[in-house]
């Protein structure tokens, strides 16, 4: 047994591709890259979303912003099923860099397009258009935090609570929100627009997340909605790893 494994390692090796686990807690902001329309899309599709900022592991493997993450949609039941529309989807692959990195993760939060574009635009445009992006003040999806890319800081009610870059990737630790089930983070996170109490859905009217993929199924995010459930390209989703 050893040696095949071995054996296997040394073909994947060979092949250019490393297969292993991202650490639990882990939260990738991601961008979808087209839409997952409760209409038309049907189980077994492929989804792909874009990770968006860097992300930086214990290991000191850095997963650049740019990498693709794939999923797959489960289940579709369009309006008019006893239970309304639902939408069950995962995310569980990342590739990068001839990589292969294999998780399970839940959906904490899902801003629509317009919600990620508010949020990387500055808060006083009168002032901050006349200047460069690394000078704008922003505000985060799901909370009042602002971003101060001049000084590189993320402010919530006078307090520092993250760390921002000129581009606006920002980093800090999540809080828990226990009325919506989100955990908080021992570690500072990659969160791009989201804030760290973004939990639960932001820009789209009548569809909640029913179930985050943090408990059986795991792994399988559940949206529901009165209407047919479609999550537009563009739109960011905050998952964490299980």
């Amino acid at each position: 047994m050893f040696r095949k494994a071995l054996l296997v390692g040394y073909m994947l090796s060979a092949m250019g591709m490393v297969a292993q686990n991202l650490p639990t807690g882990t939260a990738l902001p991601v961008m979808l890259h087209s839409p997952i329309d409760g209409g038309k899309t049907v189980p077994g599709t492929t989804v792909k979303a874009r990770l968006m900022q860097d992300v930086n592991l214990p290991s000191g493997l850095r997963i650049p912003a740019g990498a693709t993450v794939l999923g797959d949609v489960v289940e579709v039941a369009p309006p008019g099923a006893s239970s309304g529309s639902r939408l069950v989807f995962k995310f569980d692959r990342l590739l990068f860099d001839k990589r292969t990195l294999h998780f399970s993760s839940h959906l904490r939060a899902l801003a629509s397009r317009n919600e990620v574009f508010d949020a990387q635009l500055p808060t006083n445009a009168i002032d901050d258009f006349g200047t460069t992006v690394a000078d704008w003040v922003t505000v985060q999806v799901g909370g009042n935090e602002l971003v101060y890319r001049g000084d590189g800081t993320v402010m919530a009610a006078n307090q520092v609570v993250g760390s921002a870059d000129s581009g606006g990737a920002v980093r800090a630790k999540l809080q828990v929100v226990d009325a919506a089930g989100c955990h908080a983070s021992s570690e500072p996170q990659s969160l791009w627009v989201f804030s760290t109490t973004a939990c639960g859905v932001y820009g789209y009217e009548d569809t909640t997340i029913a179930h985050r993929g943090r408990t059986d199924p795991i792994g399988e995010v559940v949206l529901t909605s009165h209407k047919k459930v479609r999550v537009q390209g563009g739109s960011g989703l905050l998952l964490v790893t299980n």
